[in-house]
């Protein structure tokens, strides 16, 4: 298990703002629930079941199922057998050990689920979103020690009120009963906006972005959570400040992600 570390500014203010008052917001729900009929949590057409997705939606959703690459968790066309691994990931693998995420990140309710949480002050879609992820991770999730946000800078967690991969990271953990740390990564440097910058920019954007104390993970099994993996630049990053910080295993769980060069526009 981890052991203990110190805790900064950003990651009080991780924890302040990335609970999001659970108990207020369920009342909250419950209470509209009684008002309102249950809707679809993109289109708002009518549902049989709260925080679900009506049918048209869910066929619309680009769900990612085996067979796909072990370590990065992006999907083949066609089942070679267990335990292959993309030639993208045998060129260039990744600082974490394995990624699964629920979708693939295109146009439709998986974008808009992502984009609705992130931008459109819809923290309640954390908790479906949550629960979609632990299935998706159900294997990372196993025997993790600990569930951790990847965390943003103090500037911009301020600017935006709170941090969606701390919500996601709470949900997670109150579906499995994982521990959930949002203190002890941190974000350390504010970075340059991602789009249009290139695989390698957008690595040495991020260097030196993410720190942990010192031993604050010794011999932990971690988990990474994030909303979206583009070109995985971000989860590296972090993956390696918490490799330094003592983690035995850092695995990475994401709502989408996204396939191809189109995660260069993203």
């Amino acid at each position: 298990m981890a052991a203990k570390g110190g805790i900064g500014t950003a990651g009080r203010l991780q924890a302040l703002f990335g609970g999001l008052g659970g108990a207020a917001r369920r009342l909250g729900v419950g209470a509209l629930d009684l008002v309102y009929p249950p809707s679809c949590l993109v289109c708002r057409s009518a549902t049989g079941a709260a925080q679900a997705l009506c049918p048209a939606c869910w066929g619309k959703v680009g769900f990612i199922e085996r067979p796909f690459c072990e370590r990065l968790g992006v999907p083949f066309a066609s089942d070679l057998g267990d335990g292959l691994i993309s030639p993208q990931a045998a060129a260039d693998p990744p600082a974490y050990d394995r990624c699964r995420a629920v979708a693939v990140f295109r146009d439709g309710p998986a974008r808009d689920l992502v984009h609705h949480l992130k931008y459109g002050d819809r923290p309640d879609l954390a908790v479906p979103m949550g629960r979609w992820m632990a299935r998706a991770g159900r294997e990372l999730l196993a025997d993790a020690d600990l569930l951790v946000p990847v965390p943003m800078h103090r500037r911009r967690l301020l600017a935006r009120r709170f941090n969606q991969a701390a919500a996601l990271a709470g949900a997670i953990g109150a579906a499995t009963r994982r521990p959930v740390d949002a203190t002890r990564l941190e974000r350390v440097r504010a970075t340059a906006p991602q789009v249009g910058l290139s695989r390698p920019e957008r690595a040495a954007n991020l260097q030196g972005a993410f720190a942990a104390p010192k031993g604050a993970f010794a011999g932990a099994r971690l988990v990474l959570i994030d909303d979206v993996a583009t070109t995985g630049a971000t989860l590296n990053a972090a993956a390696r400040a918490l490799r330094r910080a003592g983690a035995a295993r850092v695995d990475a769980l994401v709502f989408a992600r996204v396939v191809g060069e189109a995660a260069l526009t993203i």
